[in-house]
């Protein structure tokens, strides 16, 4: 075959590295695959949903959840590989075998992060994932096995976010669940200048 046996092949026949992923963020680009097994490809939407400060906000019903009764355990980058993996766990993924590894090695780089929410008895039942660009977080995937624990899993991204000097939660597309925090979409052009604007490395932990 080749040298790169071991190594992640794109849909176009290139090696993908880990610093390849993160050069491609930067440009804009991300990568998805067709199916669980299938080979990544690379996508730069001309729509992108995101979230700023100006426009976020918590639905009234989920406040309450977070106000009255925190029901999880909030952690960070407690169980990275298990969140990719659970996000990953659908009849239907964009999350292939290579993009689990791919970005659990960015975790273990310190670029990828996530958000798990734990139940009493100890098991994950939500979590979100995501890589840093600079000063934006650029979400992945999320999910949940029990009510609310993936959007208490958005809330205590936010705080992190907001901590840190982060100024954009990138969602990428926009979806009804995303939309009731408050994203909304820009163009292509208008991501670009985000992306110079806020270039400068923000700490995530």
């Amino acid at each position: 075959m080749n040298d790169h046996d071991d190594a992640v092949i794109d849909a176009d026949g290139f090696v993908i590295t880990p610093e390849v992923v993160l050069a491609a963020y930067r440009q804009g680009c991300f990568p998805m695959a067709d199916s669980k097994s299938g080979r990544l490809r690379w996508y730069r939407p001309q729509a992108r949903a995101i979230i700023t400060w100006d426009t976020w906000q918590v639905p009234k019903s989920l406040d309450k959840v977070a106000r009255n009764r925190r029901p999880y355990s909030i952690t960070i980058n407690r169980a990275f590989a298990k969140v990719i993996s659970a996000c990953a766990d659908r009849d239907s993924t964009w999350i292939s075998g290579d993009i689990e590894g791919l970005y659990i090695a960015l975790h273990e780089q310190g670029h990828a992060h996530s958000v798990e929410a734990w139940d009493a008895g100890g098991d994950l039942v939500g979590g979100c994932y995501g890589l840093v660009i600079g000063g934006i977080f650029c979400g992945e995937s999320m999910f949940h096995r029990a009510p609310d624990a993936s959007k208490l899993c958005v809330m205590a991204l936010v705080e992190r976010l907001q901590a840190n000097g982060f100024a954009v939660l990138d969602c990428q597309q926009q979806t009804p669940h995303m939309e009731r925090f408050g994203a909304y979409e820009i163009d292509e052009k208008n991501y670009q200048k985000l992306l110079k604007e806020h270039h400068a490395p923000r700490p995530f932990p």
